[in-house]
């Protein structure tokens, strides 16, 4: 593995948890939107990742491989609807999108696991720049030993 390579992991782990972020951040603007364009709730959406590089799985690449793996980073594999999470039914017969019975559905965003995952996914971008940073000092060093 080249220093090369770690600076390509760690970049593609930094755009993998922009995107993400960014994905957070279109969930909470739309937590209280009760119609989008198709005349249904806002949906909350979940990103996924998976290894970047490789179409084998994991443990075959381990045990066939192991001295000669080295990883080619990450990336995102699909962008899902939430739809293990139940939407939010409020009783407000006031408002616009309130069916006959007066109650509206409210997209399935939570603000509080959004803002939990908005961290998570800030921190992990965090350690990839401190992983970056490590990797081109590393390299630095090696050019001013060779210099001297």
């Amino acid at each position: 593995m080249s220093i090369f390579d770690s600076f390509n992991i760690n970049s593609s782990g930094m755009t993998a948890q922009r995107f993400r972020m960014d994905i957070i951040s279109e969930n909470i603007a739309n937590s209280n939107t009760t119609r989008t364009a198709d005349g249904t709730p806002y949906v909350r959406k979940v990103v996924t990742f998976s290894e970047k590089g490789t179409q084998t799985p994991f443990s075959r690449i381990l045990n066939e491989r192991l001295d000669h793996y080295s990883g080619r980073g990450v990336k995102v594999s699909s962008v899902q609807d939430d739809t293990w999470t139940q939407m939010n039914i409020v009783y407000d017969p006031s408002h616009p999108d309130a069916d006959e019975y007066g109650y509206v559905t409210y997209p399935n965003v939570n603000t509080v696991t959004e803002m939990t995952n908005l961290i998570d996914a800030s921190r992990s971008y965090e350690a990839n720049v401190t992983a970056f940073n490590a990797s081109k000092n590393l390299a630095t060093r090696g050019l001013d030993l060779g210099t001297n």
